[in-house]
């Protein structure tokens, strides 16, 4: 089967899988596992905005949104030339991926019959699902439930390794200017890991905040988890962070890498987590997945 991902996180998760030499078009973005990049025919472009503030880059998505405009560029051609018979892509975040309307005309077209699934979860449940969903488009659906259940042995590792301590209330902040809370399955990775998510939407999309409703629960620890940037971008970010909440824990965290990408690392996110609400109960994070700024 040929499949093409237009998002990162369904590229980690075909790898997951073990479909790797499956996949023949990804994005831009996809760059876990490395090769998918190099060795893939890239199908979806988008800006460069390496050398944009997160404030620019905040006023950047506004006005293409308010235009109707579009993040992303499809490169229909080159989707037609890869002749997939497998479409991965969502409808959960224009922000994040090209939605899935957009594709489904794009092969209208064209006139190409490519079967298109989109991957939309908002809970860390949804996001098991997803991997048994992919799985059962490719034809694979053991190796789905082989993963799923993989990964929910190392949650219930760390469940044991936390149970009965005290939960520090912890605060997440997916974008700092302007200032955006934990939302969708970001909750979940904090409750997994031994800790109580505090000025959060479970379930439900990350949306603009105040930093006084973010400081308001008094939060022990405040994880900065930028989307769109890893560890350095991370640590880089969390400097303006640090005058909001005087009395917390601050940490920097590979967003993409642990927290926002809805994929199978969300698992070792809530390792890292875990590492950081309880370092005497859980081994400590992989160097180069957190850091401590205050």
């Amino acid at each position: 089967m040929r499949l093409v991902s237009l998002l990162p996180s369904a590229t980690e998760i075909v790898y997951a899988l073990g479909l790797g030499d499956d996949l023949v078009g990804v994005t831009f973005e996809c760059d876990e596992p490395a090769a998918a990049r190099s060795t893939k025919t890239v199908v979806v472009g988008g800006r460069d905005t390496k050398a944009m503030t997160p404030a620019e880059i905040d006023a950047y998505v506004r006005t293409q949104m308010a235009a109707g405009g579009d993040l992303y560029t499809l490169h229909a051609d080159a989707l037609a030339g890869l002749a997939p018979d497998l479409i991965l892509t969502q409808d959960l975040c224009r922000v994040c991926a090209l939605p899935s309307g957009h594709v489904d005309d794009a092969l209208a077209h064209l006139g190409c019959r490519s079967d298109v699934l989109s991957l939309d979860p908002h809970s860390l449940d949804d996001v098991f699902a997803t991997f048994e969903e992919v799985a059962g488009a490719t034809g694979v659906p053991g190796k789905g439930r082989d993963l799923t259940a993989r990964l929910k042995r190392r949650l219930a590792r760390v469940a044991a390794a936390v149970e009965g301590r005290t939960r520090p209330k912890v605060a997440v902040v997916e974008w700092v200017d302007p200032p955006f809370g934990a939302g969708h399955w970001v909750p979940d990775l904090i409750t997994a890991a031994g800790g109580e998510p505090v000025a959060a939407r479970p379930g439900r999309r990350s949306v603009q905040v105040t930093w006084v409703e973010l400081a308001a629960p008094q939060p022990d620890v405040v994880l900065v988890t930028p989307c769109g940037y890893h560890l350095d971008g991370a640590i880089r970010q969390a400097e303006a962070v640090k005058p909001h909440f005087p009395d917390a824990q601050i940490w920097a965290i590979d967003g993409d890498g642990l927290v926002v990408r809805p994929g199978p690392r969300l698992i070792d996110g809530v390792e890292a987590i875990a590492a950081i609400l309880h370092p005497d109960a859980v081994p400590p994070a992989p160097e180069g997945s957190t850091a401590r700024i205050a």
